[in-house]
């Protein structure tokens, strides 16, 4: 999917602008020519600019406590929303699709992850699950995030049990110590979540078998590594219909 060389700039706005993630969006934005950013908010901004200023996507970076009433902003101004924000469970993501029902020309992407290495990690290990008995993950980040485990590993998890539906559990005969030193089971799966100073973003789902083991691991080291991502979807989600979560749809197709 591309868009037209004819084609209008799309007219965006960022939620959250002030802050770490918003502040490279918005300078992404501002170097692409096929983006206009026209709208800039934070706390405390009137919504009602990216009506005035006649915004077609939001790209929304904030936190988990103001989220979903800017995505209900956005669906009942018809905006289309690109959400990078973490804390979308699936009760959250429910709420959203109702309110999708009585806007069905806008479209709402929920991203757990921008990086195209990421996007990979989650579908190379969803491929790799149904070959190996055991399957744990690891995630790695910054000590500023707010959410463990990660949105990323929470759908990796998702996406790696149902590849793996018709194995049994993987075998843990751990008794005696204290089970939360084995992690927060997510869908079967064992998620460990580290917050060290020095890291930013990463990730590795290690899978064994008899007499074998395999890790496929993703790191990224910079934000910037998530806007070929951002403007992917900011650019492409008018080709979405309804909710969609996570980048592969745009990435690798349906």
């Amino acid at each position: 999917m591309s868009r037209s060389p004819s084609a209008l700039p799309v007219r965006v706005g960022v939620i959250g602008a002030r802050g770490r993630m918003g502040k490279t969006v918005c300078e992404a934005v501002k170097g692409d020519s096929e983006c206009e950013l026209v709208a800039e908010l934070d706390l405390g901004d009137s919504l009602d600019q990216l009506t005035q200023q006649r915004v077609q996507v939001v790209v929304d970076f904030t936190s988990p406590d103001v989220v979903m009433d800017n995505i209900a902003f956005c669906i009942k101004s018809g905006i289309n929303v690109v959400v990078g924000t973490s804390g979308f469970t699936a009760e959250r993501m429910a709420e959203v699709e109702l309110w999708l029902a009585q806007r069905n020309s806008v479209k709402v992407l929920i991203a757990p992850n921008f990086s195209v290495g990421a996007v990979l990690m989650t579908e190379f290990a969803a491929m790799a699950a149904p070959y190996f008995e055991s399957v744990e993950i690891v995630e790695l980040h910054h000590p500023e995030k707010l959410d463990a485990p990660s949105g990323t590993s929470i759908h990796t998890a998702a996406k790696v049990a149902k590849a793996r539906e018709h194995l049994a559990q993987s075998p843990d005969a751990t008794l005696e110590e204290s089970m939360q030193a084995r992690g927060v089971f997510v869908n079967g799966i064992p998620i460990h979540s580290l917050r060290v100073r020095g890291l930013m973003a990463h990730q590795e789902v290690i899978l064994g078998g008899v007499g074998e083991t395999l890790t496929i691991r993703h790191d990224s080291m910079a934000r910037e590594s998530f806007m070929p991502g951002v403007l992917l979807a900011i650019k492409e989600i008018d080709h979405l219909s309804g909710l969609t979560v996570g980048l592969a749809p745009l990435l690798l197709g349906p």
